[in-house]
């Protein structure tokens, strides 16, 4: 709104008007004004007199037989008074409304392929699949990533995009409950699931691109070279945050894992990836360590505070309106009354 305190006292009316969505319709006040001195041409010739009609209009025009304003003439007057107001379309401003934070545009880069069916990992009292896990950890984390476009893109010997960038972070976690061990292949393809995250990345906002990719191997797959595809992300500016999740290798004995020391992940290659976008690199050899770094990464990664308040215009034009058929309303029934009085004591 317009600032009276700076300006005149005759343009102090433009703060009010802001408030009107169409003001210049209030320059149709004086009309009847005009048409009443509007010159009317003679009628030639005999016409049709309906004495109620003419009776009736005189009363709404004033006394009949005088020229004296009478009620019925106020009234219409603050009718259309009412009807060219409410085609301004009066409004009022709402209660403050706070926008939607504003967040990351980011893509989720999960690995299904063989070696995330292991079931080394415990959630609850419960030993579970790599996958198993890891899909409950996202879960969480997804539930607190509002206002981030979020995307999904599931790797094993080629990548796939799951879910395009969306806001709806339910269908992203539908779908990432969908997915299963092996559904892209058994072998693991991180350069091609990089290159396909960048790909998704690109259009999108400057310093908001983010590629968290999970996965427990070796890239053994795909077209692209890991480290090529990193310089990839780091020309286009997306940061890539890589999560090495699983044991430490070894077999299963009657239930029991037992360490061989042989760790499958590729850590090395991980750090790199990270280090030459912007990101950083984590490991996770349980659900917990998982979880942790997820939180770390809602600190890394923080949703953009909330825009200014608005406040919204709420449409006023049906209490003008309202009142102006009031208003009419009585204006005829006066008239009737007077035109039907007089005779009745006649």
């Amino acid at each position: 709104m317009i600032a009276t305190a700076a300006l005149p006292t005759w343009l102090s009316w433009l703060s009010w008007t802001d408030l009107l969505a169409w003001p210049w319709l209030l320059l149709a006040l004086p009309l009847p004004l005009l048409m009443r001195w509007w010159p009317m041409r003679a009628q030639d010739g005999a016409a049709l007199r309906v004495p109620y009609a003419v009776d009736t209009l005189q009363a709404l025009a004033g006394t009949a037989g005088g020229h004296r304003p009478g009620v019925g003439r106020v009234l219409l007057w603050l009718a259309w008074a009412c009807l060219c107001v409410a085609a301004a379309r009066p409004q009022q401003l709402g209660e403050a409304v706070t926008p939607p934070h504003q967040g990351r545009q980011m893509m989720l880069a999960v690995d299904v392929s063989g070696s995330m069916g292991e079931p080394d990992m415990r959630l609850g009292n419960q030993v579970v699949p790599r996958l198993t896990a890891a899909k409950a950890v996202l879960a969480d984390f997804l539930d607190r990533r509002v206002g981030d476009r979020v995307g999904l893109l599931i790797f094993g010997d080629r990548a796939f995009t799951l879910t395009p960038l969306t806001t709806d972070l339910t269908s992203v976690r539908e779908q990432l409950d969908g997915s299963v061990v092996g559904l892209a292949g058994r072998e693991t393809a991180i350069g091609d699931a990089i290159a396909l995250s960048v790909k998704r990345l690109r259009e999108q906002p400057q310093g908001q691109r983010v590629l968290i990719l999970l996965t427990d191997g070796v890239s053994n797959a795909g077209v692209l070279q890991p480290l090529r595809a990193a310089e990839l992300a780091q020309a286009e500016g997306v940061r890539v945050y890589t999560v090495a999740f699983g044991g430490d290798g070894g077999l299963r004995v009657f239930g029991m894992q037992i360490a061989t020391g042989d760790d499958p992940v590729d850590e090395a290659t991980l750090q790199k990836i990270a280090a030459l976008t912007g990101g950083r690199s984590f490991r996770a050899r349980n659900t917990d360590e998982l979880a942790g770094i997820y939180a770390e990464l809602e600190r890394l990664e923080p949703v953009t505070s909330a825009g200014p308040a608005v406040r919204p215009r709420i449409e006023r034009y049906a209490w003008p309106l309202a009142l102006a058929l009031l208003l009419a309303g009585l204006a005829l029934l006066l008239a009737g009354l007077a035109w039907l009085l007089p005779r009745r004591w006649a």
